[in-house]
């Protein structure tokens, strides 16, 4: 898979859903508007879709694996980090053929695309303790090799 394209699945997939955090709009809708209106580069569109209709449907599941890891309520966070961080968890959950380190910089690259100057330090934090969760033995062997 072309990682250009997977980059700017991860793109328009963030920026889908921060459209859906903010607005609530369906997201058949927004899926459409994407297609027809905002994605131009080459794309992963299966991935795009992948994240765009899997994230809202493990919302829940995806938000409690970072949640112990947060300095303050989910709600309060910045909508932009919040669509980078459950892009990231949901990831590191359900894609175990893209290892953590690329998950973690690839959130880390949205996040200092679109997010606040310091966000990326935030996102850093909280994919890093939720992949020492889910990816305890994927870590340990990077460590050894």
């Amino acid at each position: 898979m072309n990682p250009t394209a997977r980059r700017h699945a991860r793109q328009y997939a963030l920026q889908a859903m921060y459209q859906w955090q903010l607005s609530g709009t369906p997201i058949n809708e927004i899926e459409l508007e994407f297609l027809v209106h905002h994605i131009k580069q080459k794309t992963d569109v299966d991935y795009f879709k992948e994240l765009l209709h899997g994230i809202p449907g493990e919302c829940d599941e995806l938000d409690s694996q970072m949640t112990s890891f947060l300095s303050r309520p989910i709600n309060e966070l910045d909508p932009i980090e919040l669509a980078v961080l459950r892009i990231g968890v949901y990831e590191l959950m359900k894609r175990l053929d893209i290892p953590y380190r690329v998950v973690i910089n690839e959130a880390l690259e949205l996040a200092k695309k679109f997010g606040s100057v310091e966000g990326y330090k935030f996102v850093n934090g909280i994919l890093d303790h939720v992949a020492r969760t889910l990816r305890i033995d994927e870590i340990k062997a990077h460590k050894k090799s």
